[in-house]
């Protein structure tokens, strides 16, 4: 075969192909449109910080936010692709990531994933992903959640299929996967421990440690007026 017509075979078989199609080889980048609005990455963020924070010891995991999951090789972009606003990975190496590649991941789904409502995003998140995440993913828990309406629901694949997850008296939803409650604080999403406790934020940490230590300061400060009534030097002690 000449070499034109070697050229034009292959730009022919080029054409042929839909430009939708994602191929294998490796380095995918997200694809993810920006979330829709302020009280959206605030929820995102709130959710990757807080995890991360508390299991900071922690290397075996991957959690993060608006990032597209590629599943297969043959996916098409304008259709299958699916960015969970928010998800956690267990069994992993804790990196950073363009995007999350199942077949480069040791075929690794999400073990959680929790959606955010909109009014442009529910009926997909509660229908399709939904479908998606139950039937193709196989994610053990999925979660979403309206930041506006406080609409909040949860849900554990149990044979194959998802069941509601059962509210406590509180109205948290327990998850098995995190071994945490989530339930909303002040119009959010927050996560609580097995006893309740509210799991704070990096800042909110900062916060408690400045208030112990100024409580302890002021301990402190009230022993040693203490001593020096009773005429004791408190740097002798």
């Amino acid at each position: 075969m000449m070499i034109t017509q070697a050229l034009e075979l292959q730009t022919n078989t080029l054409e042929d192909i839909s430009e939708d199609i994602i191929f294998p080889p490796s380095d995918l980048y997200s694809d993810e449109p920006p979330v829709e609005t302020e009280l959206h990455l605030e929820q995102i963020m709130l959710l990757i910080k807080s995890l991360k924070w508390l299991w900071k010891e922690r290397t075996d995991f991957y959690a993060v936010g608006n990032l597209s999951i590629y599943y297969s090789p043959h996916q098409k972009k304008s259709e299958d692709v699916r960015g969970p606003d928010f998800f956690v990975v267990l069994g992993t190496e804790r990196k950073t990531r363009k995007s999350w590649v199942v077949w480069e991941e040791n075929g690794k789904y999400p073990n959680l994933i929790v959606e955010i409502l909109s009014p442009t995003t529910a009926k997909t998140d509660r229908e399709i992903k939904k479908e998606l995440y139950q039937d193709t993913f196989r994610t053990p828990e999925y979660f979403w959640f309206d930041p506006y309406t406080l609409e909040f629901a949860g849900f554990y694949l149990i044979h194959g299929k998802y069941q509601p997850v059962e509210p406590n008296e509180k109205g948290h939803l327990w998850s098995q996967e995190l071994d945490l409650y989530l339930g909303i604080v002040q119009g959010l999403l927050r996560y609580f421990t097995s006893t309740g406790s509210l799991v704070p934020t990096p800042e909110e940490s900062a916060e408690i440690e400045t208030q112990r230590a100024e409580i302890s300061d002021e301990k402190v400060q009230r022993l040693a007026a203490k001593l020096r009534e009773l005429n004791i030097d408190p740097d002798t002690i």
